[in-house]
């Protein structure tokens, strides 16, 4: 005998299957029309070839603009400065990835505010309003706010970056007077190193207090005699208490938002 409840399930879904049919026939669910694709024919001539590349070109530079425009970012020295705190922490999937990169976005967008702006200012909504400014000009006075950040951040720590990938250019170093005369394609590999080794130094700085917790810890347990108990398992507490007593997330931002406005 099968329960009453499941009778009542099974009634209700052989109910459901016989009046699905007439519901449809009555039109309860409007048509929807779907777009069809007739066919794909070869290119007639050159210039139909030309503007089949172009769109294929075009799809291709706006699924990647999202990665290229993060690279021009403050984001690289962001989230790897919060993956280091979640690894100083010895915590693995806490916070989750969806969480620091998100606020590693916005924190972004916070930092990049005064170069959107004025990105939206000299090329976009000139560009959107119809003005006489063609694509490549919208693009070569778009990328020069970029560029400020960039040679503002990158200053003099980071020389041996640009003259690394001058030297790999094949470029005649002694043509570049100052780094405004540098080609973007060179310029951003040198300011994304740049600003790996700087969070690679904030990194080392976080992890130095962390270290410090781990060495005391398993040495108090070595001389208790606890050699099979973790000494990462007690350390954790302890170093999520020192975090939050002095509020680390608010001490790490503010110095990430400081050193992109010094």
């Amino acid at each position: 005998m099968l329960p009453r409840k499941l009778k009542r399930t099974l009634l209700f879904s052989g109910l459901l299957l016989l009046l699905a049919p007439a519901a449809l026939s009555a039109q309860a669910i409007p048509d929807i029309s779907l777009p069809v694709i007739d066919g794909i024919r070869s290119a007639r001539n050159g210039q139909e070839a030309s503007t089949s590349l172009m769109l294929i070109m075009l799809v291709t530079f706006l699924s990647l603009a999202p990665a290229i425009i993060m690279m021009m970012t403050s984001f690289t020295k962001v989230v790897i400065v919060f993956d280091f705190v979640r690894r100083a922490l010895s915590l693995q999937n806490m916070p989750p990835n969806q969480v620091l990169f998100g606020l590693a976005i916005f924190i972004t967008i916070f930092i990049m505010a005064p170069t959107i702006q004025e990105f939206n200012k000299t090329a976009l909504t000139p560009y959107l309003n119809g003005k006489e400014m063609s694509t490549t000009k919208f693009v070569e006075t778009g990328v020069v706010p970029f560029r400020k950040f960039m040679i503002k951040q990158i200053g003099k720590d980071g020389a041996s970056e640009i003259a690394l990938f001058v030297d790999m250019s094949g470029k005649d170093p002694a043509k570049i007077k100052s780094v405004e005369d540098i080609d973007t394609y060179i310029l951003i590999p040198a300011f994304m190193l740049s600003e790996i080794k700087k969070a690679f130094i904030i990194g080392i700085v976080i992890f130095v207090p962390f270290i410090v917790i781990d060495l005391v810890v398993a040495s108090t347990l070595m001389s208790m005699g606890m050699i099979m108990l973790p000494p990462a398992m007690i350390s954790l507490p302890f170093k999520i208490i020192l975090f939050i007593l002095v509020d680390g997330w608010h001490l790490i931002t503010y110095n990430l938002v400081l050193s992109y406005s010094a």
